[in-house]
């Protein structure tokens, strides 16, 4: 085994989990329940991996950590909150006795301060936004278009490409692909794409709420 890899209960789910990212997930069948009980008594981590039926399971994952049990049931189901913490490598999978496992070793997340504000200036003499000042702003305004309030400016700037990701419902293949990526500032440009996406969508599907409402038509187009 390598000296950095490690033995970790493996959770494979139709979902992504990001570092700092919480996620609720109710404990139903018994190898599961003996896994979390296991993570539970000995306060330690688990892997959660993404697995659809196109792709399988991947080989990037995010380690889980219980903060908190919300309802225990009488036949040992459990709904509980998970944070997500490192990422990490899977190199080996195996069935442990009592719940599927695997050798994971962590993974490099990347600086999170690795670009300057803005890049050169364009012509002109105005200087091309940064993608985290693009993520941020796009996000900024997807936050105004659902009708929410103005996020804080200072929280916002504070937060980094999973902190941004985590408060937002995007497709886990994008989440996915954000946690693979081992570049912060390349995390920032995938997400500001994915973001002003989301952005063009919820406009656009105002705009045909709004025709709709006004001549009883949609009009595509």
């Amino acid at each position: 085994m390598d000296s950095e890899a490690v033995e970790l209960p493996i959770f494979e789910l139709p979902l992504v989990l990001l570092p700092g990212e919480l996620l609720p997930l109710h404990i139903f069948e018994e190898r599961y329940k003996r896994m979390i009980g296991r993570c539970l008594d000995e306060s330690a981590p688990f892997g959660i991996v993404f697995h659809d039926t196109e792709g399988g399971a991947r080989r990037i994952g995010c380690e889980a950590r219980v903060t908190e049990v919300t309802e225990r049931f009488d036949d040992g189901r459990l709904n509980i909150i998970v944070t997500g913490e490192r990422p990490f490598r899977v190199l080996d999978r195996f069935e442990a006795p009592e719940f599927p496992a695997g050798e994971v070793e962590p993974v490099e997340t990347g600086p999170v301060e690795a670009e300057p504000a803005a890049s050169e200036p364009l012509e002109g003499g105005a200087a091309e936004p940064s993608p985290a000042a693009l993520a941020r702003e796009a996000f900024a305004e997807l936050v105004r278009r659902v009708g929410g309030d103005d996020p804080d400016p200072d929280e916002l700037e504070a937060l980094d490409s999973y902190g941004v990701a985590a408060r937002v419902e995007l497709p886990p293949e994008t989440k996915q692909r954000l946690l693979e990526l081992r570049s912060e500032p390349e995390r920032m440009r995938v997400l500001a794409e994915a973001l002003g996406a989301l952005v063009t969508a919820v406009a656009r599907s105002r705009e045909i709420a709004e025709r709709a409402k006004l001549n009883g038509k949609v009009i595509v187009g």
